[in-house]
């Protein structure tokens, strides 16, 4: 259920599109872990954890510089990129990879902040292990969005790669050096198309590559 706030604007509501990070969550390397450092029912003041985590667990923001040293970090993407219009489009329909032509079929336009909601959301995104089949952006598709101005996209699963093209990581290559921005691993299940304002915050990790975000839409 996603929060509703009544003003003299109207309705606004807020969707949470991040996933819940814990030790058993799909996960592409190591999974999250957890240490209790204090304790009440231990007789400690306060409950305190530590967490170990990837840079690249659950929903999370790829900078350019995952794939090219030197390249921008994540605590560096300017705001404007990660906070705006943005359009979700329906491309459950695909299977294997999304192209150009799926994309301006979906209704791509001028949008510069553009969600992939495909079906991954209800199949490999809710699988307890890696699958071997789930839906990418090709390299074309990549390649159209560059040339449309777009600054950040986003895809339902781990990776905004296809599983055949995860040795050369040809989308990633087409996308970060040339500046645009990569958002994964969001549930989009309950989410229908259309435009909804974005709000992603990644965690302010000095000079890394990523960084976990957490997400939201806001339909107004």
């Amino acid at each position: 259920m996603s929060p509703r706030l009544d003003s003299e604007a109207g309705t606004v509501e807020i969707f949470d599109i991040t996933l819940p990070i814990h030790p058993d969550m799909l996960h592409w390397g190591k999974k999250p872990e957890i240490t209790t450092v204090e304790s009440i029912a231990a007789g400690d003041a306060s409950n305190v954890t530590r967490w170990l985590i990837g840079a690249h667990t659950g929903t999370h923001v790829d900078a350019p510089l995952h794939f090219k040293d030197g390249e921008l970090p994540v605590d560096k993407i300017d705001l404007d990129i990660l906070v705006g219009p943005a359009v979700v489009l329906d491309l459950t329909n695909i299977e294997g990879q999304v192209g150009a032509a799926e994309l301006e079929a979906a209704g791509l336009g001028d949008a510069e902040r553009v969600i992939l909601k495909t079906v991954n959301s209800t199949t490999a995104l809710r699988a307890l292990e890696k699958p071997t089949e789930w839906v990418g952006l090709s390299p074309d598709g990549a390649e159209l969005l560059r040339t449309r101005g777009v600054k950040i996209v986003a895809i339902d699963y781990l990776t905004l790669e296809s599983p055949e093209n995860t040795v050369e990581w040809d989308t990633h290559h087409a996308l970060l050096p040339n500046g645009i921005i990569i958002l994964e691993g969001l549930d989009l299940s309950e989410i229908e198309p259309g435009p909804y304002e974005l709000v992603c915050l990644p965690m302010k990790l000095q000079d890394s590559e990523a960084a976990p975000a957490r997400t939201v839409l806001i339909r107004r």
